[in-house]
């Protein structure tokens, strides 16, 4: 910012600049895919080991959160240092693995290696580098080749540009690969349980409370044992169970105020509120809180496929999950 505190208009078209070259550069990409883009996913798809990505500098970089995202998206993979693997990492890759390299020019020294340790042992290699005929790229089983573009930078020599093309290469194997295995949200809460985002693919399962935790009466019990239940459960609701245990109505604190006059000559089914809302047990937290939201209620029963009643989640377990 200038004294005053103004941002400087200067800043701003340098930004815009960066982003419109790089973006441009990824338009340019996205019609000009690489022709073995479809080969890699089918060998990555049927590989038996792991996928091992490797990378020098800022390449290394962009290279730890291409195995990061193949990782968290079903394709086991890890980053390896090409340092390192002179060092001992090589015997982290086997036989059965596969090995992303990463080199803007393809002639990364560190990674000489690693390569002739694939090369001798067949694992494959997907080469991603601007340079078609470089050493990685001939060495290379497949080649992820992006296009020769000038980097954002005013001097033409930070890597800009070319990172940003290699992490978009990574990304779309990454998705086209999950996509591939059918990967599911369940899935996706399966390696990323923590954090906010854990919370929101939680299930109904995860999240209800079940077993005598469940406040239910049947069609026939009095209503002066109905609020017992509503209050020693806590939940402000009681489920109703028909004779062949499916859930049949819900009783809440808006049902007991609308039939205040009678409340204590009526039974539970009298009460109750007809066809209630329930989900199921894989019903996402997300959707969960969702499904509260419209149709304002606090509180929702967890079903089976005969509609019998096996849970019930409240606003508050979305909340103390980090949901919302």
């Amino acid at each position: 910012m200038t004294a005053d505190g103004k941002m400087n208009a200067s800043y701003i078209a340098t930004g815009q600049h960066v982003l419109r070259l790089e973006g441009e550069a990824l338009l340019t990409l996205a019609e000009a895919m690489p022709d073995d883009f479809s080969a890699a996913v089918d060998l990555i798809l049927g590989l038996k080991g792991r996928v091992i990505v490797s990378g020098m500098g800022k390449s290394g970089h962009v290279g730890r959160k291409i195995a990061a995202t193949l990782a968290s998206t079903g394709t086991p993979a890890f980053f390896v240092h090409p340092a390192e693997a002179s060092h001992g990492d090589l015997g982290m890759v086997t036989a059965q693995d596969l090995c992303i390299m990463i080199s803007n020019s393809g002639e990364t020294s560190e990674l000489s290696d690693l390569i002739a340790h694939c090369v001798r042992f067949g694992v494959p290699i997907i080469g991603i580098s601007k340079q078609p005929d470089s050493t990685l790229m001939r060495a290379a089983t497949l080649r992820l080749t992006f296009p020769d573009l000038p980097e954002a930078c005013s001097i033409g020599l930070a890597p800009t540009t070319s990172t940003t093309l290699s992490l978009g290469l990574g990304d779309a194997l990454a998705i086209s690969l999950m996509e591939a295995r059918a990967f599911q949200p369940e899935n996706f809460r399966t390696y990323h349980p923590g954090g906010k985002l854990g919370a929101r693919l939680a299930t109904a399962a995860q999240l209800m409370h079940a077993g005598d935790e469940v406040p239910l009466v049947r069609e026939d019990t009095p209503m002066a044992e109905v609020i017992l239940s509503m209050t020693s459960h806590g939940f402000g609701v009681a489920g109703v169970v028909d004779a062949q245990g499916a859930l049949c109505g819900v009783i809440s604190d808006g049902d007991l105020r609308r039939h205040m006059s009678t409340l204590m000559a009526q039974r539970a089914i009298d009460v109750a509120t007809k066809n209630p809302i329930a989900i199921g047990a894989d019903k996402l937290a997300v959707d969960i809180l969702a499904t509260m939201n419209q149709y304002k209620i606090s509180a929702i029963f967890v079903i089976d496929s005969a509609q019998a009643p096996i849970g019930i989640v409240h606003l508050h377990d979305c909340l103390r999950a980090g949901v919302a």
